[in-house]
């Protein structure tokens, strides 16, 4: 089967886990080599990408990939598809993984799809566009498939592959070189999973009130293991930091499930969440548009009904 290239999403060499899924995909549709890029890279890291199918393991090592902004790891990537000659690309649909799809698809000629949340024979992807409101298929006409895929579309499966280091060399262009990392501030991480990655989703809205109000909402993801969301209205009025807004100017997320807690579902919040397996929404008003959305829906006070949810959730475990 064709080699399909997957760059690695890690930090301090661990990898994250929509890598693993990723390789799941690519593993759906031809033969997976993961692309590592940077130095940093362990045995446990190797061993990993093994574990859910990487045949074969390129390893750029060299500081420079991470010392210069973006451009150096889509000229990586270029190198590859030059030298490999594989049926398509695949990066994580995060900020820093769209604009090396978008700088790979210029260099080397191919089209670039952004945001799949599916793709399947043909490379045919699915997408969730114009704000949400459309779904369509979508298929790269032109040159070698470049797709950035959304975190947490596909549920990673480990499969073993052989795992075969391949050690690459690359000499940066001055173009690659315009814009240094200067420093860099490594962010405490907390107990919760991150917001794009997370399986489960609690975000609050303007229905909760206020900035102390959004313990609530922090103790019923705290109970199910979930990340905490906020709509922008939640963040504007200052209730909860912009980092975890979810919507259209804000995070996308595709959660296993989403709880949406006095959130109206206005289209620039949908944007960002409706993609979500499961989508469960409290509001006291029977009108709010997130009920035309979700899956299940709670008509009542978040106040009253979030903390029983998360008593509940606590019997049970």
């Amino acid at each position: 089967m064709s080699e399909i290239l997957v760059l690695v999403d890690h930090v301090d060499g661990e990898v994250k886990k929509v890598t693993l899924e990723l390789l799941t995909l690519a593993r759906s549709l031809g033969t997976p080599a993961a692309v590592w890029a940077g130095p940093g890279i362990t045995d446990a890291a190797k061993a990993r990408l093994a574990e859910y199918g990487a045949e074969k393991i390129y390893v750029e090592g060299s500081g420079d990939i991470v010392d210069f902004v973006v451009a150096p790891k889509a000229e990586l990537l270029a190198h590859l598809m030059a030298e490999k000659s594989p049926a398509a690309v695949l990066v994580a649909a995060t900020s820093e993984g769209k604009e090396i799809a978008g700088r790979l698809a210029v260099k080397t000629d191919s089209g670039v799809i952004t945001d799949a949340v599916g793709l399947g024979e043909g490379f045919v992807a699915e997408q969730s566009i114009f704000g949400g409101g459309v779904n369509v298929r979508s298929r790269v006409r032109r040159g070698t498939p470049i797709v950035a895929v959304r975190p947490n579309s596909t549920a990673p499966v480990a499969a073993a592959g052989a795992g075969a280091e391949e050690q690459v060399s690359l000499m940066l262009s001055g173009s690659a070189r315009g814009a240094r990392v200067l420093d860099r501030v490594k962010q405490e991480k907390g107990a919760r999973p991150e917001l794009t990655e997370a399986a489960i989703v609690v975000s609050g809205g303007r229905g909760v009130g206020s900035a102390e109000n959004f313990s609530v909402i922090e103790g019923l993801a705290d109970a199910l293991g979930a990340a905490v969301g906020a709509s922008r209205a939640a963040t504007d009025a200052g209730w909860y930091p912009h980092q975890f807004q979810v919507g259209q100017t804000g995070k996308t997320v595709s959660p296993q499930l989403y709880v949406a807690a006095g959130i109206s579902g206005a289209i620039q919040h949908r944007a960002g969440m409706q993609t979500a397996k499961t989508i469960v929404a409290i509001n006291k008003d029977p009108e709010a548009p997130i009920f035309e959305l979700a899956d299940y829906g709670v008509v009542g006070d978040l106040h009253q009904v979030v903390p029983q949810l998360a008593e509940e959730v606590k019997k049970r475990k």
